[in-house]
């Protein structure tokens, strides 16, 4: 059943959300240079998947080839916004960058990232092809609702959005705030997929249910297990990265996001990142991102998560609003969730 689910997913993926590709040589996919990478031997990555995920990774990426990695975790609006300081500063620090894909668009709107395709990722879904040949897309990250099993009963739990907004939850929903971090307010406003014009009036009825906001979704699955609230927004994949008595419930329709990565304009490492980044691409690569319970997008690997075919199936990718959209909605937000 997962399988077919799975595949059923790509299938509507590339045949329906397809995105128009430019002539075959500006997509054409580019080899790394190993030897030229080791000389190197050294990149600095942003990135916004907690430390300990990347470590197997990492350990696996310096052992084959000889090349450190530095890696900075901040969410991903801190991500964007040291990134683009620092470019406008013309004092870029890092080779390579990764974010959920609107915040890496926002680097490459402002011309600091360079042209590189992965060779290793020729077989993911066309949707993730970016036409022109920048980013890289090597996993997607759907937000669910995670639970704290010792607080909450089977028969309670919410079923769909709208439950969330029951009477029980109020004080008890744990979110990040959606006027500081990006990803909740592209969250929010991709409601419109579910709620039509009413979405911000969704957002407004969740607002009065006084959640506990916090800075971004990592803290989100902690605060649970610590018992500040009961039910949290937040990623699927915490189920299985964050220690304690967590599960989630996965609704009929489910956002994701895909998270991409980018080699600096101005990298000092450019062979390395470019390998790195083809190497986060690999099937080695992508079984131990699975294994972390993090959702890649190689075909045929799966994740490591409680209920990850129905979350596969049940998923929509998110748009993403525009720059001047993105700042009316922190605006609209601060006013809303602080009002409560």
């Amino acid at each position: 059943m997962f399988r077919s689910l799975h595949h059923r997913l790509w299938f509507v993926l590339a045949t329906t959300l397809i995105l128009p590709w430019l002539a075959a040589g500006e997509l054409s996919a580019q080899a790394p240079d190993p030897d030229a990478a080791r000389k190197e031997g050294k990149i600095i990555v942003y990135g916004t998947t907690i430390p300990n995920i990347m470590v197997p990774i990492h350990t696996n990426f310096e052992k084959r080839y000889g090349v450190k990695v530095e890696y900075w975790r901040a969410s991903a609006t801190a991500v964007a916004d040291r990134a683009i300081s620092e470019w406008r500063a013309g004092k870029p620090g890092f080779d390579v960058v990764f974010a959920i894909n609107g915040t890496v668009a926002l680097l490459k709107k402002e011309s600091a990232l360079a042209k590189f395709t992965a060779r290793a990722a020729a077989k993911f879904p066309a949707q993730f092809k970016d036409k022109d040949g920048i980013l890289n897309a090597f996993r997607h990250t759907p937000i669910s609702t995670l639970y704290n099993t010792e607080l909450v009963k089977a028969a309670d739990l919410p079923r769909s959005f709208d439950d969330l907004l029951d009477a029980k939850w109020q004080n008890k929903i744990v979110m990040p705030d959606p006027s500081l971090h990006t990803s909740t307010a592209q969250f929010l406003w991709n409601m419109q997929k579910i709620k039509g014009e009413k979405w911000l009036d969704y957002a407004r009825a969740l607002a009065r249910q006084k959640p506990f906001l916090m800075e971004s979704f990592a803290p989100v699955p902690t605060a649970l297990v610590k018992g500040e609230g009961h039910i949290g927004i937040t990623y699927a994949q915490y189920v299985t990265q964050v220690k304690g008595p967590l599960s989630h419930v996965v609704f009929d329709k489910v956002f994701t996001d895909s998270t991409d990565l980018a080699v600096g304009a101005k990298s000092s490492s450019p062979n390395a990142a470019r390998l790195y980044i083809d190497y986060l691409c690999s099937p080695e690569a992508q079984k131990i991102i699975a294994e972390t319970g993090d959702f890649p997008l190689a075909p045929g690997i799966y994740p490591n998560v409680k209920d990850a075919e129905k979350v596969v199936a049940n998923s929509i990718f998110m748009d993403n609003p525009s720059d001047e959209q993105f700042k009316k909605l922190r605006e609209d937000f601060r006013k809303i969730f602080s009002a409560q």
